[in-house]
């Protein structure tokens, strides 16, 4: 899992460093009606790494193996088809601190770390969790999803970051 997991870091660095000039005002600014703020993008991926960590875990303790093939799981990033949020993960209304959601995301990946580093490729490429556009991924693929979806936000946050 050593690659996934570069990746995944090499995506949260860029993500983190895409706002780190950015002040607590101008990330909880609502810059479009209807859209997050550049702070709640980054809560939303507090919140999808969270629920997915807990996921796979429960489903490599629980799930029944089964053969799911690969998927195409790189064209998360091409932002031409909006997919909303399911109700778990829809970010906070609250103004939060770049330092309060850092705190989360920082807590977040630790925890997928920890449980990536106690368990093999192969255990996770024998189960699968359903995703609603891609249907079954295996649980080794979610992984890389994490960063595909957040490199998928941080586009978002640079739209969002040239209308400040």
């Amino acid at each position: 899992m050593d690659k996934e997991i570069n990746m995944i870091e090499d995506i949260r660095s860029d993500l983190l460093n895409s706002v780190s000039d950015l002040t607590n005002d101008d990330m909880n600014k609502r810059l479009e009606e209807g859209r997050w703020t550049i702070m709640q993008v980054l809560d939303h991926l507090y919140l999808m790494e969270r629920s997915l960590t807990k996921a796979i875990q429960s489903t490599l303790a629980k799930g029944e193996e089964q053969e799911v093939p690969s998927k195409p799981i790189h064209y998360t990033v091409d932002r031409s088809t909006k997919v909303d949020a399911p109700p778990f993960v829809v970010p906070t209304e609250e103004s939060l601190t770049f330092q309060e959601v850092k705190d989360k995301l920082n807590a977040s990946r630790k925890d997928l770390l920890t449980f990536l580093y106690t368990t093999s490729k192969g255990e996770l490429q024998k189960k699968a969790y359903p995703h609603p556009i891609f249907g079954l991924i295996r649980l080794d693929e979610w992984v890389p999803f994490i960063g595909y979806h957040e490199k998928r936000h941080l586009e978002q946050i640079e739209e969002l970051k040239a209308k400040l």
